[in-house]
């Protein structure tokens, strides 16, 4: 009797015995289809967080210079490092923002902004004008991406508007709408009038509404050497903003961030930092949390589900000792080994606990996928986990049928043979 021949005897044993099969079977599936589901459904979760919360900008940071007024008391840090007077005030100029830009190799986008000053211009299209509150910003080609928006009409700034620095704008959905109406693609190329200078129209942004600083589509962006070359700004330091591939990788951006501004900056390993990262992805922390919280609840039921579903698989299988003793007494009458005795039954618990594992699977994928749809998130397979099912299930089987199967083998075939 070899292998082949304990594992088809295996199936034809599981086979045969539908009923028992079935309840251990559902035991097991719902315990699976509960975890693959929820855990499908949070991943889903997950997907549509990130990808909201980057339209938000929460998977980005900022870089800015530390002021005088904010941080000219401070002497010394939770590092011990000193902080040098000189070092305050120290605005970040456009060379050391283009090179840090140059050098920042995280797998990220970093864009350059310089807001002109007063921040709020009056513009003028033919007869039609504004409020005085149109916000002015200066960008590069990373501006719109870093920051959540996305163009509905034309394009967005190119790399030549921006070394160049002429008049051309990207204007926000709101101010689009009062100059030319709900039609916003006729704003594309057409020439209008910020302040008094003359600007040339190359895209219009998607609506994004409105956020902690009120309308975020009423705004008009020109590039920061436009803003610089016509001295629209007196600001003196520019400010760096970097959006990472995921929100997850904010932390590890940031800290990279660090450590080539510090080299930008020319600061001594005894120096503090001069500039400051601000991260606006704490909520987004909180909130992945708690849902790693509720996956991790969802575990714990899977096991204790598992943990009942091995001991009524365990009786079961003791039950199946019971009733085929004759035929364990013939086998070992016929030549048959320990060894086969004891892979038959485990061949056979296994076989019920995969059934179980692969029904529970395919269900918990299928409910978490209909929770998916309403989502709009795509379909999703939480790999990692229906790996860690199937290899739980295996080892539930495993240990469940490792007791019936060695008791099934020590039995003595005389004896056996004899029970009734």
């Amino acid at each position: 009797m070899n292998l082949f021949d304990s594992l088809s005897s295996a199936f034809r044993t599981v086979k045969s015995n539908k009923l028992r099969t079935g309840i251990t079977v559902t035991i097991i599936a719902l315990g699976i289809m509960a975890l693959i589901g929820i855990v499908t459904s949070t991943t889903a979760i997950k997907q549509k967080m990130r990808s909201s919360f980057s339209s938000m900008g929460a998977n980005g940071f900022t870089i800015t210079y530390k002021d005088m007024q904010r941080f000219g008391n401070q002497v010394r840090v939770q590092n011990g490092k000193r902080q040098k007077k000189s070092n305050l005030d120290k605005p970040i100029t456009k060379v050391e923002a283009e090179l840090f830009k140059q050098k920042y190799k995280f797998p990220a986008k970093v864009s350059i902004a310089l807001d002109a000053t007063g921040g709020s211009v009056e513009v003028h299209y033919k007869n039609i004008k504004t409020n005085p509150n149109v916000t002015l910003s200066g960008g590069d080609e990373n501006y719109l991406f870093v920051n959540g928006f996305t163009v509905a009409d034309g394009r967005n700034l190119s790399v030549n508007d921006v070394n160049s620095g002429r008049n051309v704008c990207v204007l926000g959905n709101d101010l689009a709408v009062k100059l030319f109406g709900s039609n916003t693609g006729r704003a594309v190329d057409k020439m209008i009038l910020v302040g008094t200078l003359p600007y040339r129209v190359v895209g219009v942004l998607a609506a994004k509404g409105s956020g902690a600083r009120g309308s975020q589509d009423n705004f008009i962006l020109t590039s920061y050497n436009n803003i610089r070359r016509l001295g629209l700004s007196n600001a003196n330091s520019f400010s760096i903003g970097v959006a990472a591939d995921d929100v997850q990788n904010v932390s590890v951006a940031a800290s990279e961030a660090t450590g080539v501004f510090r080299r930008v900056r020319k600061l001594l390993p005894s120096e503090a930092d001069n500039f400051v990262i601000n991260k606006s992805d704490e909520l987004t922390q909180k909130l992945f949390s708690s849902l790693s919280s509720i996956e991790y609840g969802v575990v714990g039921i899977g096991c204790i589900t598992l943990f009942g579903a091995a001991i009524g698989l365990m009786n079961i299988m003791l039950v199946a000792v019971s009733e085929r003793t004759k035929e364990i007494g013939l086998i070992k009458a016929i030549g048959g080994k320990k060894k086969n005795i004891r892979q038959q039954f485990l061949f056979e618990s296994i076989i019920i606990s995969l059934m179980g594992a692969f029904i529970g699977i395919l269900l918990g994928i299928l409910i978490g996928n209909v929770f998916a749809s309403f989502m709009k998130t795509g379909f999703v397979v939480p790999w990692l986990w229906v790996t860690i099912g199937i290899v739980s299930c295996s080892v539930t089987g495993l240990l469940a049928g490792l007791y019936p199967a060695i008791k099934a083998s020590k039995l003595n075939p005389i004896d056996a043979l004899r029970y009734e």
